[in-house]
């Protein structure tokens, strides 16, 4: 298993430096200016390479840009609208600059609008951590109330939406105007320009796409894009949507295993792959990821190490991300069997045996607290996370007291 670390370039106060002392073995980072659609250039890729590789002196960082997460797939390729071959086109330019920069493995989604969803982005726990949090109650009041979506009352129960008005009409306009603000934030570029008028006109934008419709258009993209990232030997991988489960009306298409079975058999060759992430997929019940590791393992190319507390046995619930060993994912059943499908590599010969993943998210601890990172992105929340799996994998790997032993 490679040890790796989200990295959103020069901006990110986690620096090179840090990742250095961290102890991690690569990076995971994008070009988080380019939207999507525009081809992603040779100097570009280079720029970030080189700021990868070159600490704060001047001097070699030892690291290198190893995963590419994300690199986005437009809306309209996602609709199959406008000029979306255009943007297939483009994207297939990135990956052939990719690969000639020598990188192998890029990230993406598939997810309409929103990237990821959460109501809260600094929930306080007993201990005084903080942690992102998505809150049923939460969202339907924003759904209902502060967005008015229309049809919303049709997508919850009626205890839940009596709840939500409860609840919204409890919240002080301050705390309207925060939710709004941490829904929105999961809008790629949203910042803070993103309008609810906008909000609206993104949703209306597919009204009428089923997610039986997403999911071919989902198969298209790959059956023009999975073949030649094979020729040039690039593995993709595809993000599990965040939360699992439909929200304001979106089709979402990638949530359980079988979602991830679907589009590997529709396009069945080892370049159209799997990122399991841990977290996503761990906000669903009926989700069990060692499970998913073990029948679907051969095609993940990217791991997620996150773990969830769900606060429902339900589908659709609120839950909260907690500490890596903490949440509903058992991690030293899911490392194990990362473990076992890397010596299954191994024995093949296999030349991609060692897994990349990263520490995914953590909670604000110590010297996080007020300082304000990338929602998720904690620098010592994620080492904490990053050593209590390394501690697991020790323990696994070990000549007498691990899985050989």
């Amino acid at each position: 298993m490679q040890q790796t670390w989200r990295w959103f370039g020069p901006h990110d106060f986690v620096s090179i430096d840090d990742m250095c002392q961290a102890g991690v073995q690569g990076v995971v980072s994008a070009l988080h200016d380019h939207p999507p659609g525009i081809v992603w250039t040779p100097t570009d890729i280079a720029q970030r390479q080189h700021e990868i590789a070159t600490m704060k002196d001047g001097s070699p960082s030892g690291l290198k840009w190893d995963v590419v997460e994300s690199l986005p797939v437009s809306e309209d390729i996602k609709r199959q609208t406008n000029n979306w071959q255009t943007d297939i086109a483009a994207y297939k330019e990135s990956l052939t600059n990719l690969h000639n920069a020598g990188i192998e493995i890029v990230c993406y989604n598939f997810m309409p609008v929103l990237d990821w969803t959460r109501t809260d982005l600094a929930h306080r726990l007993a201990n005084g951590a903080t942690c992102m949090r998505f809150d049923l109650i939460d969202f339907a009041a924003f759904d209902l109330h502060i967005l008015k979506r229309a049809g919303a009352r049709d997508d919850f129960p009626a205890d839940v939406i009596d709840a939500a008005t409860q609840r919204f009409d409890q919240m002080t306009d301050e705390q309207r105007i925060d939710l709004n603000k941490n829904i929105v934030c999961g809008l790629p570029g949203a910042a803070d320009s993103m309008t609810l008028d906008n909000v609206r006109a993104h949703l209306a934008a597919y009204d009428n796409i089923s997610p039986d419709q997403l999911r071919k258009h989902l198969v298209s993209f790959l059956e023009q894009v999975a073949p030649h990232a094979q020729e040039l030997g690039i593995r993709l991988c595809c993000h599990p949507d965040d939360p699992p489960f439909s929200l304001l009306g979106l089709p979402r298409v990638m949530s359980t295993e079988a979602d991830y079975q679907y589009i590997m058999d529709a396009v069945d060759i080892p370049a159209n792959g799997v990122t399991l992430c841990s977290g996503s997929l761990g906000a669903r019940p009926d989700n069990n990821l060692a499970g998913i590791m073990d029948r679907l393992g051969d095609r993940v190319h990217f791991i997620h190490m996150r773990n969830v507390q769900r606060e429902s046995d339900d589908i659709i619930g609120s839950f909260h991300e907690a500490e890596h060993l903490g949440g509903g994912t058992d991690m030293v059943a899911l490392i194990a069997a990362i473990i076992r499908q890397e010596k299954k590599r191994r024995k093949e010969g296999r030349p991609d045996v060692s897994i990349p993943f990263r520490p995914d998210h953590g909670q604000d601890i110590l010297d996080d607290l007020g300082r304000n990172p990338q929602p998720g992105y904690p620098s010592i929340g994620r080492l904490k996370g990053l050593a209590e799996l390394r501690g697991i994998m020790t323990a696994l790997e070990h000549t007498e007291f691990g899985l050989d032993s």
